[in-house]
């Protein structure tokens, strides 16, 4: 909860009712909960990120499945914790002008931690990629999150 005050502080008034479910977001009311979203990735404040995401998000990880809901993104960041140490880098957000629809093109550093399973064997290797995501959001909370990356450059950067 100190995680969730902390990075909700900084965010003007109409932003922060936005973010909170009470209205829709503007144009830069999106870019701040996608700039937040990640800035919370960097902190490891997990549970801050969960109180951004819809209830019912939707999410589309890359080259799998979709899954849904706050609890399957939940388990999704304890095992991405497990296998990986990673920091969002050089963020750039783009928002569409009605604010449902936002993207993020960054740079992932990250550092293998534990071998996942079918990828090959973790022994701390380090790793530096161009990802893009795709967002939806609605009243005023990410609805979907899509993320894409080069999969065989990954690989090949750790080794296999």
């Amino acid at each position: 909860m100190f995680l969730f005050k902390k990075y909700f502080a900084f965010l003007r008034p109409r932003a922060a009712r936005a973010i909170l479910g009470s209205m829709d977001c503007t144009q830069s009311d999106t870019e701040e909960l996608i700039r937040l979203y990640y800035e919370a990735f960097n902190a490891g404040g997990r549970a801050a990120m969960l109180r951004l995401l819809d209830r019912d998000v939707v999410h589309d990880i890359n080259q799998g499945a979709s899954v849904g809901g706050v609890e399957a993104f939940e388990s999704f960041l304890g095992h991405m914790d497990r296998c990986y140490a990673e920091q969002v880098e050089d963020l750039v957000v783009m928002v569409d002008v009605s604010g449902t629809r936002a993207a993020a093109e960054f740079f992932i550093r990250g550092e293998y931690l534990a071998t996942d399973e079918g990828l090959p064997e973790a022994t701390g290797q380090t790793y530096h990629l161009r990802v893009g995501a795709f967002f939806e959001i609605a009243g005023g909370r990410i609805r979907r999150v899509t993320n894409y990356y080069n999969l065989p450059d990954w690989i090949r950067q750790v080794g296999g």
